[in-house]
């Protein structure tokens, strides 16, 4: 919903006129209170995902700052993007991050290996990063307004129709790639594996040869 569609709707109902004038920056709804205090609690999350030297400890403040995002969108009446950010970064990816903390055999307490030293330049590319973003979004969207009053914006139906008619191409390219991934892992393991039993079975000669040798 556009500022001028949203004035023109104004404009023929004094009801809505009033309480739009009645609604400003100082008086908030229960919805921006709630969104503003989810995201300073995400950002609390991140903060301390990046910053802490328990590996463990990282994989579980990210599940949090993942969930916090989800709830956002939530909030913003984008209840599938919601979920699918449920799914596949809570369910999938940060379950993925800690069997791998597992099978690696990551230390569980403090680890001194976590810290690179280059906090000042991670700082200084991260805080760059997030004003681009946010110059980006709101020049994007400055004259946008969603209406939460009217249908969802956010749907199954509507994210849909929008990604299948107008961004196809991107999500067949997104496919092909993440097939390439997965079949390289895939190669990859195999060859790390041939050259783990080619190991062994060397290991095996050699020790008997030498108990031969006696």
């Amino acid at each position: 919903m556009t500022l001028a569609s949203t004035l023109s709707a104004a404009a023929g109902h004094p009801g809505v006129h009033l309480a739009a004038a009645s609604h400003g920056f100082l008086s908030p709804t229960g919805v921006e209170i709630a969104f503003l205090l989810v995201g300073l609690v995400t950002f609390g999350a991140a903060l301390v995902t990046v910053t802490t030297r328990q590996l463990v400890h990282a994989a579980l403040w990210l599940v949090v700052a993942l969930g916090g995002l989800a709830v956002e969108y939530l909030l913003l009446t984008a209840e599938f993007i919601a979920w699918v950010q449920v799914l596949i970064y809570v369910g999938s990816v940060v379950v993925l991050l800690l069997f791998g903390l597992m099978l690696t055999k990551a230390p569980i307490g403090r680890s001194p290996d976590a810290d690179s030293g280059n906090r000042w330049a991670a700082l200084t590319v991260a805080v760059a990063a997030a004003v681009a973003l946010v110059w980006v979004v709101v020049d994007a969207f400055r004259t946008t307004w969603i209406d939460l009053n009217g249908p969802a914006a956010g749907s199954t139906r509507v994210t849909g129709e929008s990604l299948f008619r107008n961004w196809v191409l991107p999500f067949e390219a997104l496919s092909v790639l993440l097939l390439a991934a997965l079949v390289g892992a895939i190669v990859l393991s195999r060859k790390a594996k041939a050259d783990t039993d080619a190991t062994s079975v060397t290991g095996v000669t050699t020790a008997g040869e030498k108990e031969g040798a006696r």
